[in-house]
């Protein structure tokens, strides 16, 4: 795979964001030089994955260091199918706000901010050095809390100032962990750890370690205890930057413990028991709390930490048949995710309310709109043969497989929570009627002019579509992750691709 290609997630985001930059005062060009800059990234990811499937994985050192010493960049197949579900969002999302972002918003710098965010996660997918790992976590907060704070009101500065604490803890202590890190190998490239730290005298270091990557991590992915922020701010800002962050922020914390916690740590009875212990409790939180909400935000936010519980669970059960359910389910909830955050803000603009209590109706007003969020509303909960039951039988069947009855139960109990209240939310807004005292919205979804409407509902279609196509690719999906996994507990084609000079 060429240069180019590798590098090209970070190179077409980071052009886009300084062409924005460029035209800061002309809104209709930047809708424009947004849109067309992620088709040209979903195209180029597409081509990677290509690729990446059919040569096998490509890396590159910056500046020509060699592994251990220098930058490293990899792309193996997971990270170029993360790649591409983030250019398929990343595109979504950016037509969506092309018609739905307030224009006041836009001459504030929605759009840069937005392509800086999208160049941190790509960068976390393509990184092969830990240090750097951080870096673009960085590069992900800060623009994320901008997001939050666009507009300056007041429930999003509350929400920021939580989502800001918490994630700035999440940098402390993945700063520290760093250190600790160096310290007991002198290195921080993630293959030549992966040599090293089987070598240390010092095993109680070593978890120590682990546990101080694991907080670092936790935080990202909004597990248990560590979630707080989560709910407090996705339902302050605007729809599109929800959208984006329900789909991609917390995935990008579960890809992390993916590739740290089965490249890097030795796995052992210790971090089992712990993300056994977490992955149980983070279904609970999550599962009551979106029981206990009469929102519709606020029930998708909650969904979104018991669905990062069944992640935890798979990787907890640790073998190749979970691994795997783990890698599709991930790939699944980012695009169902973001369909749903998309699809709430229509919802918003046709009954100017999220409350369960004055909603109704839409059925039988718009019985196009609402089959089409049926499609990721049910796909969440797993319906077959919707994207949602194929993950959730590899997981089940990994757990079946291993003995973990426990984790089976829980993901059964999340699952069973989850059709409840996806029923709850298909009954308040689609099937009881219309309420007889209809909240003023600030503006319907109808007086929208019709490009601004066309722009919404394609960027919110194409998500869903994506979504299909997973049943669609359902067995390519199934073999793709069984590889991906198998290559995950089995990282000796990594480390020769990233340390050619090692035994």
């Amino acid at each position: 795979m060429s240069g180019f290609l590798l590098l090209s997630p970070l190179l077409i985001r980071f052009s886009i964001a300084i062409v924005l930059m460029f035209s800061w005062r002309k809104i209709r060009l930047q809708r424009f030089i947004s849109v067309l800059g992620e088709v040209i990234a979903l195209c180029l990811a597409t081509i990677t994955f290509q690729q990446v499937l059919a040569e096998g994985a490509s890396s590159m050192q910056a500046g020509g260091w060699l592994a251990p010493y220098g930058i490293t960049l990899v792309v193996d197949s997971l990270a170029a199918l993360l790649l591409l579900v983030t250019s398929i969002i990343g595109l979504g999302v950016s037509l969506f706000a092309a018609g739905s972002m307030l224009n006041s918003r836009l001459r504030f710098g929605f759009f840069p901010i937005y392509h800086l965010l999208l160049l941190g996660i790509s960068g976390a997918f393509l990184a092969g050095d830990i240090f750097n790992l951080y870096v673009w976590f960085e590069v992900m907060i800060i623009s994320s809390f901008v997001l939050l704070t666009l507009g300056g009101e007041r429930a999003q500065i509350e929400g920021a100032v939580k989502y800001f604490t918490l994630n700035f803890l999440a940098s402390v202590v993945f700063l520290t962990g760093l250190a600790v890190l160096y310290g007991l190998t002198g290195s921080l490239n993630m293959a030549d750890l992966s040599l090293k730290l089987p070598l240390v005298a010092q095993r109680s270091l070593v978890d120590v370690c682990a546990f101080i990557f694991f907080i670092a991590f936790g935080i990202k992915a909004a597990v248990f205890p560590l979630y707080f922020w989560l709910p407090a701010s996705y339902h302050t800002p605007p729809t599109a930057v929800t959208a984006v962050f329900g789909g991609l922020l917390t995935k990008v914390g579960i890809y992390a413990m993916l590739r740290v916690f089965t490249l890097m740590f030795p796995w052992d009875a210790f971090l089992a028991g712990l993300f056994q212990l977490v992955a149980v409790l983070t279904i609970l939180a999550g599962a009551f709390g979106a029981l206990s909400k009469q929102h519709l935000v606020k029930s998708i936010s909650w969904l979104i930490i018991c669905h990062i519980g069944f992640m935890l669970a798979g990787l907890a059960t640790h073998n190749q048949e979970s691994l795997a359910g783990t890698i599709f389910y991930m790939t699944h909830d980012m695009l169902v995710k973001a369909a749903l955050f998309l699809m709430s803000g229509i919802t918003y603009r046709l009954l100017a309310t999220h409350l369960f209590g004055k909603a109704g109706g839409l059925f039988s007003q718009h019985p196009a709109w609402s089959l089409l969020f049926a499609v990721p509303l049910f796909a969440l909960v797993g319906i077959p043969p919707l994207s949602g039951f194929w993950p959730k039988i590899s997981l089940l069947s990994g757990m079946a497989a291993a003995g973990n009855w426990l984790l089976f139960a829980m993901v059964l109990f999340g699952s069973l929570v989850t059709l409840v209240v996806v029923a709850r939310i298909w009954i308040a807004f689609f099937w009881q009627p219309s309420p007889t005292e209809p909240v003023v919205a600030f503006r319907y979804f109808e007086d929208y002019p019709v490009i601004k409407r066309r722009a919404m509902g394609a960027g919110m279609v194409m998500v869903v579509f994506a979504s299909l196509l997973l049943v669609a690719a359902a067995p390519r999906m199934y073999v793709w992750c069984h590889h991906m996994a198998a290559n995950l507990l089995n990282p000796a084609a990594y480390l020769q691709l990233v340390l050619p000079q090692s035994p």
